[in-house]
């Protein structure tokens, strides 16, 4: 990791500390109903907003390269960087796929270098507005005039809906999810480390004051994503299609963004 001072150096060994120990990285977006509907959904955002093929991706805190093994199959090249080394030797194990032990906050990429830059993880796990601030700058001096940033983040209202929905909001967790709707600051109560959530409008206003155009925030797996988790993986097949028409049709409605899991904001350079 680079050396930017001692609370950054800190931030970032818990950080990889954490992914060192968690070994089921590479299934994240398969072992839950919610994380197969999130990641069917961030391909159809994906596509939706970039050329079909040819473009040059930087895939920044890619980890073992679930997001990078699609787009290289879809025939864009594709260069991961993330902070555990683990990830990096997963990632670089697929075709059509390089690889790089590196920061979010201190890319090694020359300026103007790519088509696309990819943020999937680094907005949350950076809880500090400055590092959010200096990845979103690094991404900006990377990508070509015209480049598009797809980055994205946690909505403060996971935790509330997940809790109240699978029964595990009790009166003992209620202050620590309060405090996560109210300031975006995640303990890590019901697992995972800490990190920032953020809101539609709150992702929207990091990305403009970074000097990002025509921004598009959508909601990734809408609000019917905890009743997915609920209804079990044996239900998931009978029930997605459904829960994804319900992501699209309210995938940018102010008054039900909020609901998804995850947003993801697209954005030109």
């Amino acid at each position: 990791m680079p050396r930017q001072g001692n609370s950054v150096t800190v931030a970032a060994m818990t950080l990889v500390e954490h992914y060192n120990a968690e070994t089921t990285e590479n299934t994240r977006l398969v072992r839950s109903p919610h994380g197969r509907l999130e990641f069917r959904r961030t391909q159809e955002l994906v596509r939706r907003a970039m050329p079909a093929t040819g473009q040059r991706v930087l895939d920044v805190g890619g980890a073992t390269g679930v997001h990078a093994r699609w787009l290289a199959a879809d025939g864009h090249s594709v260069h991961v960087v993330d902070p555990v080394a683990s990830h990096v030797a997963a990632a670089a194990e697929i075709e059509g796929v390089t690889a790089e032990v590196g920061d979010a906050r201190a890319l090694a990429w020359p300026d103007h270098s790519a088509d696309v830059v990819l943020l999937m993880g680094p907005l949350y796990h950076l809880t500090e507005s400055g590092d959010r601030e200096r990845a979103l700058a690094e991404a900006r001096r990377v990508l070509r005039p015209g480049g598009i940033l797809f980055a994205a983040a946690i909505s403060r209202y996971l935790s509330v809906m997940e809790t109240g929905t699978n029964g595990q909001l009790t009166e003992q967790l209620s202050p620590a999810v309060r405090a996560v709707v109210d300031t975006g600051s995640y303990d890590g109560h019901v697992g995972f480390v800490p990190a920032h959530f953020h809101t539609a409008d709150e992702l929207r206003d990091e990305l403009e004051t970074a000097g990002l155009n025509e921004i598009s925030v959508c909601g990734v797996e809408g609000p019917a994503w905890p009743a997915l988790d609920v209804a079990g993986i044996e239900e998931f097949d009978a029930r997605v299609d459904a829960a994804l028409r319900c992501a699209r049709l309210v995938e940018q409605d102010p008054l039900l963004i909020n609901a998804s899991a995850h947003f993801l904001a697209v954005a030109v350079n």
